[in-house]
């Protein structure tokens, strides 16, 4: 009951997304409204005051009839604010409508006195619509902000009938820590192209022993919607798969802010004209990107000496068009005055940007994509940026240091670059969890080198693909994997340093390498 096949192939996401509201009922499919958080006051901890209206609602006639006590929240899951020292967002989901949902909040596991208000927002999938159709899920967030710098909180997720301050439901209770007021040595991690699997879930476990500040998911999320064309077409959609992959990251995400960069594969053309609708029901991310409305999932932050970009590369993808030029630039001009404040700023060492489709990579299913570097990779290389973090690609691939598409330092395994100076590292770390991809050269990786000839891959561009041998591929393995980032930050006029690792599903490093900055 989607758009016909025909007509998709002609049509923007957005296009698409008209057919389908005038094809099925606002009532059958969603409502959109303004919603309000609560908010605690003359303590540490404020909710916001209200909320943005783009966020699919849909009424339900359960909320009286559920007795909450026979329902459990799960899928938690934490987020930065605007301000990674001073604000989180605390967010779950519950499997039927409840009454008066909230958190709890304090110092000590046992003084959670402090109690927010949360924001529902209730998600309708419509009829006809893939294996979830007339399914609705109900996703909760809570904004907390005026937190303490560097303080770890005790934090439970309740409604009523269920509060998570009675002694046996002290399970229950997660914890987070906010970012320190001063830079500190820490580590994160990142990967992209997850799903629900048992290597995700492995993956996350050992992410988990990494004991991350927070960690970087670089798109393609769940796979609700396996094909990944961001096409209302697509038959084999399922909204509950978001269920289970909340439920597997919860032991990692419900203390350790999980942020995320939309894929292609996160485009669920049933909910908004970007496709995005979905996870704007599901995810609460700083809010300091140039377009809410139509790029929900650009934003920055700053913890210690690291700024942290988030991009939207579905809007410069020529290889899937479905938002390409959804921005209209307005993307690329953001990032440009991003990276020249941070860069501006003396006490910001590195930047780090991740997003989903790669700048670099040789494998054989989506390679590079030429929409990032027509439009991206210059900008990198103006603000010299430390690290690159893609997914698409599910592989682990790591470039030489590169500057104008070629190769201006080798970056043996242990190496050490100057970003500064040499160029941009990319890295690929799109092996989290679904069926690993492939390379047209062999794998050379920790204690299995092998010499770094020319590879041939392709680049995909307007209109299709182009060929290219390329010889900067360092570091292929082909097997689950992710990234590890240590941070460790130095005295003005000393060396600052980012030590990354990837690590396989195994705990076997299969690369390492610094970048080193002089620490302004």
């Amino acid at each position: 009951m989607g758009v016909p096949e025909k007509l998709a192939d002609r049509m923007s996401m957005a296009e698409q997304h008209e057919y389908l509201r005038a094809r099925f009922s606002r009532r059958t499919v969603m409502r959109g409204g303004a919603v309000t958080l609560g908010a605690v006051t003359g303590g540490a901890f404020v909710a916001g005051g209200t909320a943005r209206a783009a966020v699919p609602t849909q009424k339900t006639g359960h909320t009286d009839t559920v007795d909450g006590a026979l329902v459990a929240p799960f899928g938690r899951h934490l987020a930065y604010g605007n301000d990674p020292r001073t604000e989180m967002t605390v967010s779950w989901q519950v499997p039927v409508a409840v009454r008066k949902p909230f958190i709890r909040i304090g110092a000590h596991p046992w003084d959670l006195s402090r109690k927010i208000d949360a924001e529902v927002r209730a998600l309708h999938t419509p009829a006809g619509v893939g294996a979830s159709g007339d399914h609705t899920q109900y996703y909760l967030h809570a904004r907390l902000t005026r937190l303490k710098p560097g303080r770890t909180y005790y934090y439970g997720v309740g409604h009523a009938g269920f509060d998570p301050a009675a002694a046996h439901l002290a399970g229950t209770l997660g914890t987070f820590t906010t970012a320190p007021a001063k830079a500190e040595p820490f580590t994160f991690t990142a990967f992209g192209d997850q799903g629900v699997s048992y290597h995700g879930l492995a993956n996350d476990a050992l992410i988990l022993a990494q004991n991350p500040a927070f960690h970087l998911h670089a798109g393609d999320i769940a796979y609700g919607d396996p094909a990944g064309q961001g096409k209302a077409t697509d038959t084999g959609f399922d909204s509950r798969v978001w269920d289970q992959f909340l439920h597997q990251t919860e032991s990692v995400a419900k203390q350790v802010p999980w942020m995320v960069a939309y894929g292609n594969h996160d485009m669920e053309a049933w909910y908004s004209p970007n496709g995005y609708g979905g996870e704007e029901a599901r995810w609460e991310l700083p809010t300091d990107g140039p377009d809410r409305t139509n790029l929900p999932g650009v934003y920055s932050f700053v913890h210690g000496n690291t700024a942290v970009i988030s991009l939207d590369a579905n809007d410069i993808s020529f290889e899937i068009p479905a938002n390409l030029g959804i921005s209209g630039g307005t993307q690329t001009t953001w990032l440009e005055r991003k990276l020249k404040a941070y860069r501006a700023d003396r006490d910001i060492d590195f930047i780090v940007v991740f997003f989903h489709h790669c700048a670099y990579c040789t494998s054989t299913a989506h390679a590079s994509e030429g929409g990032v570097r027509n439009e991206w990779v210059p900008l990198f290389e103006k603000y010299t940026v430390d690290l690159v973090i893609n997914g698409h690609n599910h592989v682990y691939e790591r470039t030489d240091v590169i500057k104008g598409g070629e190769v201006s330092r080798e970056l043996p395994i242990g190496g050490t670059a100057r970003p500064e100076t040499d160029g941009v590292v990319y890295v690929t770390a799109g092996a989290a969890g679904k069926s690993l991809y492939a390379f047209s050269a062999g794998q050379s990786y920790e204690g299995h080198e092998k010499e770094n000839d020319a590879v041939s891959s392709f680049v995909c561009v307007e209109g299709g693909k182009q060929s290219e041998t390329v010889a900067w591929s360092r570091v292929r393995y082909l097997d689950y994997s992710f990234l590890r980032v240590d941070v460790t930050p130095a005295a003005k006029g000393r060396t600052a340093t980012l030590t990354v690792r990837g690590i396989a599903e195994t705990g076997e490093q299969v690369d390492h390498f610094t970048l080193a900055r002089r620490a302004q």
